[in-house]
């Protein structure tokens, strides 16, 4: 991308029957996808079956998509939901929060830990590596969608965003830069740190630390604490990874009571191959990720008109005013 950008990329992939797939949603599907893939590489030294791999990523996955929704409903947009609860299930309208999204994988993976008597923080160290490559490609998709944008800027890299004026730094291609960078240092981490919970304590602490100076270049259109809605969370993260780091060092030298070993596992007994079902319900929750146009809830017809000719309202995506909702009007009045 040299020289300032007019962002006029299309968000759609394809339409069917009326439902509308987008790149912001493939980014959530690749993400998975490669969830499933790592445990899968992984199983043995985590002690898990083909059936185990595909119950971890839809754990994952689901944690996900839960923790985004909540977060982003009843932090961010409450104002909306609260005269409209029907739509909270719709994400086909748009609305996920980021730091939600780390909230439930984590809830998700402690789950499936407690229910597969799995040690959580084992499958904690192993999940952020590609954990961060789907925080990295999501980032890509906000990019391709235009809602996230950065401070007015004059830099050769500059970016006209469909839905604010001037050019505007691509905060977002920083933020994922970040994070998919993060993915060959945390690998490296989990190789040469094998003591439980070191490669996720890096993970909270850099990824929040970094991006709070990423942050600085961000046009917040929410704020809490005089700061914006994510530098707050983000100061948050990063103060909890510091005192997972402080706990992972106290650990290694002996200051904290050990871990309890892993017990025995016999894979070659129960590792018989994955149910149907499984299969299909992973293809399932790949496909549904497909159908999320937005980190933010919008009037899609109307919202991306401008960008996708044809696009109808339908009982699927009905007129509805988010133009006065807290988040959304300091954005539209630029």
């Amino acid at each position: 991308m040299l020289g300032p950008y007019i962002h006029t990329i299309d968000p759609i992939l394809a339409t069917i029957g009326g439902l509308h797939l987008w790149w912001y949603g493939l980014s959530y599907a690749l993400g998975f996808l490669q969830i499933y893939l790592f445990a899968k590489r992984h199983r043995r030294e985590l002690s898990l079956t083909r059936s185990d791999v595909y119950v971890l990523a839809l754990s994952v996955g689901v944690g996900v998509l839960i923790g985004g929704r909540v977060v982003e409903v009843g932090f961010d947009e409450w104002g909306f939901y609260r005269q409209h609860p029907g739509l909270v299930p719709a994400y086909w309208l748009g609305g996920m929060a980021t730091h939600g999204l780390l909230i439930g994988a984590f809830a998700g993976t402690w789950l499936f830990a407690a229910v597969y008597r799995k040690p959580f923080l084992e499958l904690a160290d192993a999940l952020v590596v590609p954990g961060a490559f789907l925080m990295g490609v999501g980032r890509i998709g906000n990019f391709i969608d235009g809602q996230i944008v950065g401070s007015v800027t004059n830099v050769p890299w500059a970016v006209q965003f469909p839905y604010s004026a001037g050019f505007r730094h691509p905060v977002v291609l920083y933020d994922g830069a970040k994070n998919l960078l993060l993915v060959p240092y945390l690998s490296r981490v989990h190789r040469a740190n094998r003591l439980p919970g070191a490669t996720a304590a890096r993970f909270v602490f850099w990824y929040a630390f970094l991006r709070i100076f990423i942050d600085l270049f961000r046009d917040y259109p929410t704020h809490r604490l005089a700061l914006g809605t994510g530098q707050t969370l983000n100061l948050i993260m990063a103060g909890l990874g510091v005192v997972l780091l402080i706990r992972s060092r106290m650990r290694r030298l002996g200051l904290l009571k050990p871990l309890p070993a892993r017990a025995a596992t016999d894979l070659a007994s129960r590792d018989g191959p994955p149910s149907l079902g499984l299969r299909f319900a992973f293809a399932v929750l790949l496909f549904f990720c497909l159908t999320i146009p937005s980190n933010w809830t919008q009037d899609v017809p109307a919202h991306y008109a401008s960008r996708h000719s044809g696009l109808r309202h339908s009982w699927l995506y009905p007129k509805i005013d988010t133009a006065s909702t807290p988040r959304t009007a300091p954005v539209l009045a630029q």
